[in-house]
């Protein structure tokens, strides 16, 4: 049996374990996004030695067996991208053309299980075309994606106003970001098995990638497999409760009552404590701290909203680009007015490594991921992909600045947490955990035997 496989029993999965696979699925449609088209394949995601498509001259693959797989979408797309050119395709464009050229040929008929028996094909997604149509934002999306796609299309498969409208809403609302190991987006994906699962800010099970292949996993041991009671994130869930559920309104029209958002939030938007040796949680508003009675100095409310304002702007302004000047400034002035489990001090920890790391600092770096480490911990459970790939960045880290004996100490944690969330047979195992784990223990047994 294969790598945490759930036992059957009378057509129903008993006593699943963490770290189970229990949905394995191939997209329905998918796109890379257009930032990585020149360094990934168009059809399996792999960063690889890639050659352009002769015909489009815009889409690369890594050999003639994924251009086949993609040619029946392709032959379709090819000639056309072609003629638009030196116009782009937007992704969501792109995509959603996809959709229409897999529907025109049969793709209305395609079945994703979810069980043995139970399925669901395209138009069983839900639209929320009603919700779509009250949405300003989304009919100015739809409206200028629609003049896209009647420019790109041929006409003879390009569907009505109401039927576009659906397809637009099935895409909008049951989209994966399929994401590489390091749990970044490379593109996105239509998975009809899967869009069974639920959403929840606390979730029970995780959504991982093995190139554009959906796998979801167990996060912590279950009684049995019940699809009601299995949820994924679709959003992410280092944000405050009202930001998620203003999040989750806006793109998928639901208000959120998982376990998470009807609990009272503490730490989450927490003042520090004016007592360094006190971790309580406090709120900026009160007088005095609620557990060792330390009182606030005079407008530290004022204080606390000025820093929670900087650090919101410049966490904007870094979305794409994080900068390291800006973080660490923000960082400072938080020091000793925000909680150090406040959301916006972990988010700006965030910037501060990936901004360390691309100027290859890692002293600066592996300290980033050190803060880190407890904050996921303590956000994101034990079990979650990006617990494990903390532990794994600063193994990394760690190895760049030759400490092979710490290195190897989170390097094996990692390895531990990894195999969980991702399978022992994923290539995030097979590539980047175990080299580095063979390597740390070679460097260490080096440094400590001299030979």
């Amino acid at each position: 049996m294969a790598d945490n496989e759930a036992n059957p029993v009378n057509g129903v999965l008993k006593g699943i374990k963490k770290g189970t696979t229990i949905l394995t699925a191939e997209p329905f449609a998918f796109v890379l996004s257009d930032h990585h088209r020149k360094e990934r394949c168009d059809q399996c995601f792999k960063s690889c030695k890639i050659s352009r498509c002769a015909g489009c001259q815009y889409v690369f693959y890594c050999g003639r067996n994924c251009q086949r797989k993609a040619w029946p979408i392709h032959k379709v797309e090819c000639p056309n991208i072609k003629r638009i050119h030196p116009r782009i395709l937007p992704d969501a464009a792109r995509i959603m053309a996809r959709i229409i050229i897999k529907l025109s040929h049969n793709g209305k008929e395609e079945q994703g299980f979810y069980t043995p028996q139970k399925y669901r094909v395209f138009h069983d997604l839900m639209s929320h075309v009603m919700d779509i149509k009250e949405d300003m934002k989304k009919m100015e999306h739809f409206t200028s994606l629609s003049i896209v796609l009647v420019e790109f299309l041929p006409m003879n498969i390009l569907p009505d106003v109401k039927e576009l409208l659906g397809i637009f809403g099935r895409m909008s609302v049951n989209s994966f970001n399929i994401l590489d190991t390091d749990m970044t987006s490379l593109g996105v994906g239509i998975y009809l098995g899967p869009s069974i699962i639920d959403h929840s800010c606390k979730p029970n099970s995780t959504a991982i990638f093995e190139g554009t292949t959906l796998i979801i996993r167990t996060l912590c041991d279950l009684p049995a497999l019940d699809w009601s009671k299995i949820h994924i994130t679709y959003i992410d869930i280092l944000k405050d409760t009202k930001t998620r559920r203003a999040e989750l309104q806006k793109s998928y029209y639901f208000f959120c009552e998982c376990e998470r958002c009807n609990s009272p939030e503490t730490i989450e938007i927490a003042a520090a404590c004016p007592n360094k040796k006190c971790t309580y949680p406090c709120q900026s508003t009160d007088a005095h701290c609620m557990k060792c009675g330390e009182e606030f100095p005079e407008y530290f409310k004022e204080r606390f909203d000025e820093v929670s304002e900087l650090s919101v702007f410049h966490l904007e302004k870094m979305e794409n680009t994080a900068y390291l000047d800006a973080a660490r400034m923000c960082l400072e002035k938080q020091e000793g007015v925000l909680h150090p489990y406040n959301l916006l001090v972990v988010r700006m920890l965030e910037m501060a490594l990936a901004a360390a790391m691309e100027l290859e600092r890692w002293e600066d770096a592996e300290m980033y991921a050190s803060q880190l480490t407890g904050r996921y911990l303590f956000y994101f459970g034990e079990t979650h992909p990006m617990t494990g790939q903390v532990h794994f960045v600063r193994a990394k880290l760690l190895s760049f600045q030759k400490n092979s004996r710490l290195g190897l100490e989170y390097i094996t944690k990692a390895a531990e947490l990894i195999k969980i969330s991702f399978g022992d047979d994923h290539s995030k195992i097979k590539n980047e955990v175990k080299p580095l784990l063979d390597q740390l223990l070679a460097e260490y047994h080096f440094g400590k035997n001299g030979y």
